[in-house]
């Protein structure tokens, strides 16, 4: 009976682009150079290009944390030449660190997840820099509900890998039949679930449900925690 819940981070828990536009706006200025909401649009499809890129191990980590600054402080207004980028990248990490930004309801639908669904345990299965990870989830609180963190950065494998889950599997010591994937990203979090063989529920689906479901052997879909937390108590009691 799955009483493993592993659960992505970002945009699932955590509000991400909320962190994410608030630390590279200070970054931003404290090197002098020029942020806008446009500057962080941009930003930010660079940013996902290339972490789509990193799930595919076509970069690496240092490439991608090269690349995305690189492109930013240009789009700023700043001379590269006389610029660290991995410095800046390393300063924005840390920003964001401490400026965590839960997702509504997140704490709540967590507290009623402990409460109604009997030793259930709560991992956090993440890709991303673990400083940036672990300071969110303990300036929002999310820190005295989970049971364990999983961050790509200290595994040296990156979701949707199988490895990565076979790691989570080895430390917590269970089986993949009692785990169920939460997260909102087919790429990565679906995805990894399929390549692992485990149950998945993808939070906050958009555009064409039913191909994405059908393609990525997705077991259950949830717009809201509201929802997440019934789904999650049918699947168990359906084990």
């Amino acid at each position: 009976m799955p009483r493993n819940f592993l659960f992505d981070l970002d945009q699932t828990l955590l509000n991400f682009h909320a962190s994410e536009y608030k630390a590279l706006g200070i970054v931003l200025r404290e090197n002098g150079l020029n942020f806008s909401d446009d500057i962080y649009e941009k930003f930010k499809v660079c940013n996902k290009s290339l972490w789509l890129e990193l799930e595919k191990q076509t970069i690496t980590r240092t490439e991608l944390f090269i690349k995305r600054f690189n492109y930013v402080l240009e789009l700023a207004g700043g001379d590269i030449s006389k610029l660290d980028a991995l410095k800046i990248n390393n300063d924005f990490i840390n920003t964001m660190a401490v400026n965590g930004v839960l997702m509504d309801g997140a704490l709540e639908f967590l507290q009623k997840l402990k409460a109604q669904i009997p030793d259930c345990r709560i991992y956090i299965i993440t890709n991303g820099a673990t400083v940036n990870a672990k300071g969110r989830i303990e300036s929002t609180g999310l820190d005295k509900f989970i049971d364990g963190l999983f961050v790509s950065e200290d595994m040296g494998v990156s979701k949707p890998a199988r490895e990565y889950f076979d790691i989570v599997l080895e430390k917590i010591g269970e089986s993949k039949e009692s785990c169920i994937v939460i997260g909102d990203s087919l790429s990565s979090d679906m995805l990894g679930a399929k390549n692992a063989g485990m149950c998945s529920v993808w939070f906050t689906p958009t555009g064409d449900i039913e191909q994405a479901c059908a393609e990525y052997d997705i077991d259950y879909t949830a717009r809201d925690f509201d929802e997440l937390l019934s789904v999650l108590k049918n699947a168990v009691k359906s084990q």
